[in-house]
């Protein structure tokens, strides 16, 4: 259950920004989010050969 802190986290300020009418503010933070995450799932590996 520990793993879903952050993923709860964005989903509690997006959904608060978007109830907050700052619908483009919380796209902008779903989408960098979104980002993030596929940027962790396909960056190279950062271990050296051997």
């Amino acid at each position: 259950m520990r793993g879903f802190g952050p993923w709860l986290a964005v989903l509690a300020v997006v959904f608060l920004l978007s109830a907050l009418r700052l619908r483009a503010l919380a796209t902008a933070v779903s989408l960098a989010w979104l980002a993030w995450c596929v940027w962790t799932w396909v960056r190279p590996s950062r271990r050296g050969p051997g």
